[in-house]
């Protein structure tokens, strides 16, 4: 393959994808993997490889690279996003590879009083943002991707817009929280102000959205919660936007203060997910609200925190407030 035809392969790959609207996290998987399988092959176009050439790459995974079975099958689901979906090819051959089997494992979650040890040697943003997880249960891509009108401090909700799944749900917001967000809010309004005042205090819109209201992009309530401290132009629009936290400023903030606290878990920002919902069980919440609240779309998923502990509630309080 030149260097063109590459390039119009990796173009078709990303149009499939956005035409089916899917995630931009999982534009970024696929993209990548259909580089690396190409790569992988010598650069050899796709539609010239078969099973045997799919299959060496999806061992290669394995047994050189010793990729997890989650890994291994992300790549196959690109490689036959890319023989149907961009290639328009429906060869037997695609059905006929195994996916990876997973192996059970369990979820390494914190005690509370590891959380409360974990948070107290964070500072700043990345603090507020390991709380809301714990707190509320979501993921980091979700909780930094938040928006002014997503809190509703009245009712101690959180909206989670579009998340894994793309099913919307609503969890709780813990009232510890409620002082230092309004604090934290203050804060970004003045620094959106600022931002109007200079001509920028764009944000990135949903796509339809964005084609529907564009001004819309500009006001409060679209903001982000967690807003970067750089702006960046957009090269289609020409604003000057700012996108939210990245992820690796809260991921680096929360290695460092695990092991400034002695904890000997191999803790993540995800570590405080799993946290919520096991404490929430151990309290005597009923599995099926801690599964709506997690957006589980399957109880067994949520089963994995705990074996009974089906006892119900009238209503949620979430697991920070204890602390």
């Amino acid at each position: 393959m030149t260097t063109q035809n590459r390039t119009k392969l990796i173009s078709q790959v990303r149009r499939e994808i956005r035409l089916r609207q899917y995630s931009k996290r999982t534009e970024q998987s696929y993209v990548r993997w259909v580089k690396r399988y190409v790569r992988f092959h010598e650069y050899r176009h796709p539609s010239e490889l078969g099973q045997d050439e799919a299959t060496a790459f999806l061992s290669d995974l394995a047994t050189v690279r010793s990729v997890s079975a989650s890994t291994q099958n992300q790549a196959l689901s690109a490689l036959l996003f890319l023989y149907r979906n961009v290639l328009r090819l429906e060869l037997g051959w695609l059905d006929g590879i195994v996916r990876a089997k997973k192996g059970s494992t369990l979820p390494v979650v914190l005690t509370p009083d590891e959380v409360n040890a974990v948070l107290g040697k964070m500072i700043g943003t990345p603090r507020l943002v390991a709380a809301l997880l714990y707190g509320t249960g979501l993921r980091l891509g979700e909780a930094l991707s938040l928006r002014i009108k997503d809190l509703d401090f009245e009712r101690r909700e959180v909206r989670v817009r579009a998340p894994k799944g793309d099913r919307d749900r609503v969890t709780v917001f813990p009232q510890a929280l409620v002082p230092v967000f309004r604090t934290h809010l203050r804060q970004v309004r003045v620094q959106f102000q600022a931002d109007l005042e200079e001509g920028s205090g764009w944000v990135e819109l949903p796509k339809a959205f964005a084609e529907k209201s564009p001004n819309s992009a500009r006001e409060w309530h679209w903001q982000w919660v967690f807003p970067a401290t750089r702006h960046y132009d957009d090269p289609k629009t020409g604003q000057r936007r700012r996108h939210h936290l990245h992820e690796s400023a809260v991921q680096r903030a929360l290695t460092a203060a695990v092991r400034s606290s002695g904890i000997s878990k191999r803790a993540t920002c995800h570590t405080l997910r799993h946290s919520f919902a096991t404490h929430l069980l151990d309290g005597g919440y009923d599995i099926r609200t801690v599964q709506e609240l997690l957006g589980h779309k399957d109880v067994r998923t949520t089963m994995v925190y705990t074996h009974v502990l089906n006892r119900g509630g009238l209503g949620v309080r979430s697991p920070l407030d204890t602390l």
